[in-house]
């Protein structure tokens, strides 16, 4: 490489050689020593400034598109290669991103302005109508729809400036314009080689924009090979100049097995993982090496029950044996290690709906007697299916609920599996009993409802993650009340309702709240650019 380009110098400095007449021989050969060595020399000084991160987490993105799932993985790849109009920061404040800048037009109105002069990873320049493109895709998105629902429309006041319009007062008009990460409209514009739509949204499926990606995020992706690598390379137009970033390249490796990944860094294979296994915190800790960062967590992990598949899960009784069958306080202490917060609900500690009052319940006794009053004091036998590489400890934790319902004579057949596989099956309800665990987007309870526990609407989107196929009147009416509650008294008096329901008619099965936690080697400097939401701003990360 570097002979390739001091040959290119040579060639693209013949005038310079050709004019040795005028210097001499021996001026000559100085005047180019100097040129060629100070060449070299800045050659070398590139490289050396040049930082490739290597990177580990337990698993890789399904797709490229932004809109096809619903999950962390999904919005963690959308920071690096889109960008969002605004974002969360670590004090849970709104920092502003394609939108400069923001103001309330009137109650259901919010106008954003645009940065101008952004790029596309293609060259095309961003503008309001990508912006609302962008807008009408995500509420035609199967996953995405639901959070979009309180929005009437997207108006372009001009080629910077867009408005967001909800259809009733909606406290929550910023914590949705996170999800909203521009898409170049020219780029997904037409058909592909096959003769499909490039702006078709196919969950699971071989669409263009699973595999094709123009955003105006810090990274390209230049190589990407399913389950194996992803290469990333810093986008040069990158519109953010002010970024601290200094890293021009990531590799990225899927590793799923714990201790390979810990292995993977403790040796210097890797610069930066995650997540980090609670059995290895300690180690990770005290290795002079490597810095660990930690936060307590809101993602909440469950198991669904699903009403269809199964009469024995219609009964509220049998619902509410299984939850005090599993002892959730004992998974967090045994398995997760302390690194975790048994739960009896889904809002966590801190969010509006959460309700102090509802408490872990693990009571075997009390299961025994309720399996016998619904009278299934023999149990029956059902099945379940989890993610291997999901969440920290997911095939664990379920192989020991299946060994707690056994106590109740609930006989469990368990499948673990890859997450990449895992979602299809999720998505056809492929078991009795699925695990999926959750973190508000939003940093609100509603989050929770909308998608994991609404009675399942493909028109509006609500309850698309809802497995259990759980249908209340009163918390369908609750989630679409609360959207257009801007007292936050009564908001969350509702909310609470909520939880109190969902925790008396046993919905689902509350394991925990999982903690955080991130591992480098030193000088590659991650506390900056982490948060709750688990969205690395891989842009801004700082390499010594």
């Amino acid at each position: 490489m570097e002979c390739f380009v001091i040959n290119s110098f040579i060639r693209n400095n013949m005038s310079i050689i050709n004019c040795k007449s005028f210097f001499g021989c021996n001026g000559f050969k100085r005047i180019f020593s100097l040129l060629v060595g100070g060449f070299i020399a800045l050659m070398l000084t590139t490289a050396v400034n040049a930082k490739t991160l290597r990177m580990a987490y337990d698993a890789d993105p399904v797709s490229l598109d932004p809109h096809e799932q619903l999950s962390g993985g999904t919005l963690q790849l959308s920071h690096m290669i889109f960008d969002p109009l605004l974002r969360w920061n670590q004090d849970l404040g709104f920092d502003p991103r394609l939108a400069e800048k923001w103001e309330r037009v009137d109650e259901k109105t919010v106008r954003f302005h645009l940065r101008k002069g952004v790029k596309f990873h293609s060259g095309n320049e961003m503008t309001a109508l990508d912006v609302r493109w962008t807008f009408d895709r995500l509420k035609k998105s199967p996953d995405f729809k639901g959070i979009f629902a309180p929005f009437e429309s997207l108006n372009v006041v001009n080629k910077h400036t867009i408005e967001l319009i909800t259809k009733e007062p909606y406290p929550l008009v910023l914590h949705t314009a996170t999800y909203i990460f521009p898409m170049d409209r020219k780029f997904y514009d037409g058909y592909d080689a096959k003769g499909r739509s490039k702006d078709a949204i196919v969950k699971h499926g071989d669409a263009f924009a699973s595999f094709n990606a123009s955003g105006t995020g810090p990274y390209i992706i230049t190589k990407r090979e399913q389950g194996v690598r992803v290469d990333f390379r810093r986008f040069a137009d990158y519109w953010d100049k002010q970024s601290p970033g200094n890293v021009d390249q990531i590799v990225f490796t899927p590793i799923k097995e714990d201790p390979t990944r810990v292995a993977a860094l403790l040796s210097g294979d890797v610069d930066f993982i995650a997540p980090v296994p609670p059995a290895d915190l300690t180690r990770i800790d005290r290795d002079a090496n490597v810095d660990l960062v930690t936060m307590s967590g809101t993602r909440i992990i469950t198991f669904q029950l699903n009403q269809k598949r199964r009469p024995e899960l219609k009964d509220k009784r049998v619902r509410q044996a299984i939850v005090y069958a599993v002892n959730n306080v004992g998974i967090v202490k045994k398995i997760m290690r302390g690194f975790g917060t048994a739960a009896a609900q889904q809002s966590p500690k801190g969010y509006l709906g959460y309700d102090p009052s509802l408490k872990p319940r693990y009571d075997l006794a009390k299961a025994k007697r309720l399996m016998k009053e619904a009278g299934y004091e023999n149990g029956f036998s059902a099945t379940m299916m989890a993610p291997n590489n999901r969440y920290v400890n997911d095939d664990k934790i379920a192989e020991a609920v299946v060994a707690m319902l056994a106590k109740i004579k609930i006989k469990i057949s368990l499948k673990t599996m890859p997450k990449a596989q895992y979602w299809p099956k999720f998505d056809e309800r492929a078991a009795d009993i699925m695990m999926i665990g959750w973190h508000s987007d939003t940093e609100d309870s509603s989050n929770f409802t909308e998608f994991l526990l609404h009675t399942p609407d493909e028109s509006t989107g609500y309850g698309q993650y809802n497995s259990g196929n759980y249908s209340n009147a009163r918390v369908d009416k609750l989630v679409v009340l609360n959207q257009k509650e801007t007292d936050p008294t009564k908001r969350k008096a509702m909310l609470q309702e909520i939880e109190r329901i969902l925790h008396d008619e046993a919905a689902f099965v509350p394991l925990h709240w999982q903690d955080r936690a991130w591992a480098a080697r030193k000088g590659v400097d991650i506390a900056p650019i982490l948060n709750v939401m688990n969205f690395p701003y891989l842009g801004d990360l700082k390499m010594n």
